[in-house]
C-alpha cells in the first residue's frame, strides 16, 4: 500500500515536472507573437527567414516535381491545385509582412506570386499541363526577381 502511494506521488510530481516544461516554451512563444487585439492581419512568424522555410520552402519543393513531367492523373493534378493554392495565397501572406525599404517592390514581387500562383492553381484545376508548367515558371520567376532584390541574390528556386 505504501508502495503504491508513492509511486503515484512519483508519478503525480513527474507529470506536473513535465507539465511545467511542456507549457513554459509555449508561453515563452505566445509572449513573442503579436497582440490580436484588433481584425487586421497579423504575421504569426515576424522572421521572414523561417517564414519562407516553413510556408514557401515545403510547398515549393512538393510542387515541383509534380510538373518536371506530364500528367493526367487526377491525385497528381489535385496535389497541384493544393501547393499552388497554397503558394498564391501565402503571396498575399507576404503583403503583411513588407520590409522597412522599398515597400513598392516588394508588394509588386508578393503581387507577381500571388498572380502567377493563382493562375497556376486555374491551369490545373482545368487540368491543363502545359499552362501548369507556364505559370509555375512564371512564379519562380517573381520570388527570384524577390530574392535578387530583398535577399542578395540568394535563394534562387529553379522551376
Amino acid at each position: 500500500m505504501h508502495r503504491t502511494f508513492g509511486f503515484l506521488a512519483a508519478l503525480g510530481l513527474l507529470a506536473a515536472g513535465l507539465a511545467t516544461l511542456v507549457s513554459s516554451p509555449a508561453q515563452a512563444v505566445r509572449a513573442a507573437d503579436p497582440p490580436a487585439t484588433t481584425g487586421e492581419a497579423a504575421p504569426v512568424e515576424s522572421d521572414m527567414h523561417e517564414f519562407m522555410e516553413y510556408v514557401f520552402e515545403p510547398t515549393y519543393l512538393r510542387l515541383k516535381p509534380k510538373l518536371a513531367a506530364e500528367t493526367a492523373d487526377n491525385a497528381a493534378f489535385k496535389a497541384i491545385k493544393s501547393d499552388s493554392l497554397i503558394l498564391a495565397e501565402a503571396g498575399n501572406l507576404l503583403l503583411i509582412r513588407q520590409p522597412d525599404e522599398d515597400q513598392a517592390d516588394w508588394a509588386k514581387h508578393s503581387i507577381g506570386v500571388r498572380d502567377a500562383g493563382g493562375e497556376l492553381y486555374r491551369a490545373a484545376k482545368a487540368k491543363n499541363f502545359p499552362a501548369s508548367k507556364q505559370h509555375f515558371a512564371a512564379m519562380i520567376q517573381h520570388c527570384n526577381a524577390c530574392h535578387d532584390q530583398f535577399a542578395g541574390g540568394e535563394h534562387q528556386l529553379n522551376p
